[in-house]
């Protein structure tokens, strides 16, 4: 079998004869199974691929991935240096059953179930002796109905109809250059799904320059975004290269999107319009390639009401729209990705980490205000707080468990036994939280009461809530709700 080399990587060596038949006949037996088999060294490089991995790939995929590194084609997230199919492969064990997302030659990329193992030793001597860990991929059509789905190298999994749908969006995008507009709440993962989605287009080899417009003042935004000359104000010593420069053959990312400054967003439909722009003190006009996309946890639409934002930028920028759901809308992904994050959490440290049944049910209970980065950051705390391999209830932070409480809904009264003489029938009602009044007069005040607690803490949520005799969830949502958030 010809060996090809991939571009970085350093040579294979050629599979002897006898290695040549043994791979041939457990590439037949499992292809009769309908499964593609692959070989890797101790490096992680694919040294053999069964042909059937060419009906998904194309011939020219094929070629290109022998002797490459495995996550170029199951992504880092699975096989990355902290990987954790590659942490239990070098550990010795196996794992079965984990997803990825294979790039399709015809038909788009597909799902695929991940099994490895480290392989015996040949008591015979006829296989590579080289060949140290087997894969064996299949397709995952049971998965693909369930709407169980993952992007491999994305940190992105869901089981839920909402994130399906915005799966086949990408699929549908992997030839197009459009600008994306993604819009959700904070922690949702809108710069994860804008990496996945350059990841997936015609942009793919190109960089991916990420900036988030909140960060800077409106005076500095204009240099970042389109660069500048030297001497175009004090302390500019040099010429710049803008962020859409920077971007050139690539994607230009602009998170928080509406928080721009409206003098800014003037230049900015300019380049949408006609790709070009100006560096800051200078006149020599330059063209931009980047394609954008954009994102924004702000209401637009809103925000085009009231002025803030340009009716014009927006439409422009929401040629190809993506809603992001919150966590809370898709409770049926809290737990895989609960576990997905933990086993990330795990691999840094080396330990193999799980949840206890009682913990996942107060994860499901928790509303989740912070979203994905709240249950990433919670489960992090966890991790180093449990002593064991096992996360408990007790080793989640206290406002999850406070929350959870709080969003349970009450046991139903039990009818079944009469109650004891002497005994009272009726149950302490739960502490219910008072819900924000539905009168503009009575938001207005209740805005004004959360408002002059947050300055009187300095916008601490922690020390508010406590102030205020509330959960950190229940101010949250209070915040959401009135504007504050």
């Amino acid at each position: 079998m010809t060996q090809e080399v991939a571009a970085g990587c350093s040579p294979v060596p050629p599979l002897t004869e006898p290695a040549e038949l043994a791979f041939s006949a457990v590439n037949a037996a499992f292809g009769s199974l309908g499964r593609v088999c692959m070989a890797l060294d101790s490096q992680f490089r694919i040294r053999y691929a069964s042909r059937l991995l060419e009906g998904l790939v194309g011939a020219e995929g094929l070629a290109r991935l022998r002797g490459a590194p495995i996550e170029e084609l199951l992504g880092p997230e699975l096989f990355g240096p902290d990987g954790p199919l590659r942490r239990a492969l070098m550990a010795g064990e196996k794992r079965e059953g984990w997803r990825a997302m294979i790039p399709g030659a015809g038909e788009g990329p597909r799902l695929m179930s991940v099994s490895a193992t480290p392989l015996q030793r040949d008591p015979l001597g006829v296989c590579d002796p080289a060949a140290v860990y087997l894969v064996v991929l299949r397709p995952d059509d049971e998965a693909a109905n369930d709407l169980a789905t993952s992007v491999a190298g994305s940190g992105l999994i869901s089981r839920a109809p909402a994130m399906a749908r915005i799966f086949r969006l990408i699929d549908t995008l992997q030839h197009s250059e459009s600008t994306v507009l993604i819009t959700g709440e904070s922690g949702t993962g809108k710069e994860v799904m804008a990496r996945v989605v350059h990841a997936h287009s015609p942009r793919r080899s190109g960089p991916f320059v990420a900036f988030n417009a909140a960060a800077l003042p409106g005076d500095l935004l204009e240099s970042e975004l389109f660069g500048h000359v030297r001497g175009a104000f004090t302390g500019a010593v040099r010429d710049r290269v803008g962020r859409f420069e920077a971007a050139t053959d690539g994607t230009l990312f602009l998170d928080e999107v509406g928080d721009v400054p409206l003098h800014l967003q003037v230049k900015l439909l300019r380049v949408l319009q006609e790709h070009t722009y100006e560096r800051v003190g200078d006149s020599q006009q330059r063209t931009t390639n980047a394609r954008i996309i954009a994102a924004t946890n702000r209401d637009l639409r809103r925000a085009v009401a009231d002025g803030t934002f340009r009716e014009d930028l927006y439409y422009r920028l929401r040629v190809i729209p993506m809603e992001l759901p919150p966590l809370r809308a898709r409770r049926e992904d809290i737990e895989p990705v609960a576990r997905l994050l933990l086993s990330r959490v795990g691999a840094r440290t080396g330990r193999a980490l799980r949840l206890s049944p009682a913990t996942v049910r107060a994860l499901l209970s928790y509303p989740w205000p912070g979203n994905v980065r709240e249950l990433e950051n919670a489960l992090e705390f966890a991790a180093t707080i449990t002593a064991g391999q096992t996360v408990q209830p007790e080793d989640l932070p206290r406002e999850i468990l406070e929350g959870a409480a709080e969003a349970r809904p009450a046991e139903p009264p039990a009818v079944a036994a009469p109650a004891a003489a002497g005994a009272s029938v009726h149950a302490p009602a739960p502490r219910a939280a008072a819900p924000v009044p539905s009168d503009a007069a009575g938001q207005d005040a209740e805005r004004a009461r959360i408002e002059r607690a947050l300055e009187a803490n300095r916008w601490s949520r922690a020390a508010t809530a406590e102030s205020l005799g509330l959960s950190r969830s229940t101010l949250w949502r209070r915040m959401r709700a009135l504007g504050l958030g």
